[in-house]
């Protein structure tokens, strides 16, 4: 969404505006994450498998929505306006990639602590027997941030006015 606040926005405004962003990522995250429950879904059917983790998908569609947005407070990749924005967006996909297994891995490893657990046993079990599962888990969320990102970089270099390109009516000739 990627909505500058004006110098005279105030505190209220601000806010208003980074939560209408949140619930906009927190929103295409899930959809995305629902798309591949329903897939996960109809493939363990088949096998007789019981699966619906809806509320987990919602769940980390917000965490990762506030990951992400932490990587915006940050700048992340910022640094690179020289480049073709085809590079910028392909270098923020996966910086911002990287961003969230990073703060995934932090994440098992505070929930691991709270249960009881040691960080070494949670990580052992996270990447332990589960490196294809966790590489594809990883390609799927690159695919699933380069939309993400090019509409807000192309958003940011329109000076917002994709956005308004994109939600206004059609005119038909």
């Amino acid at each position: 969404m990627a909505i500058k606040n004006p110098p005279s926005a105030t505190v209220r405004q601000k806010v208003s505006r980074e939560l209408r962003e949140y619930a906009v990522l927190a929103a295409y995250l899930y959809l995305c994450f629902i798309a591949l429950i329903l897939y996960k879904m109809a493939l363990l059917q088949t096998q007789g498998i019981p699966f619906s983790p809806f509320g987990i998908a919602a769940v980390k569609a917000l965490i990762l929505g506030k990951f992400i947005l932490l990587g915006h407070a940050v700048h992340l990749g910022e640094s690179h306006k020289e480049l073709r924005i085809i590079h910028v967006i392909a270098l923020k996909s996966v910086l911002y990639l990287l961003l969230l297994i990073a703060l995934s891995v932090v994440e098992e490893a505070v929930l691991a602590l709270i249960h009881g657990k040691t960080i070494a046993a949670a990580l052992t079990e996270l990447w332990g027997g589960k490196l294809w599962q966790i590489l594809a888990t990883s390609f799927v969320m690159l695919v699933i941030l380069i939309p993400y990102l090019a509409f807000r970089e192309i958003n940011e270099g329109t000076d917002g006015k994709l956005w308004s390109f994109v939600l206004r009516a059609r005119t038909r000739s």
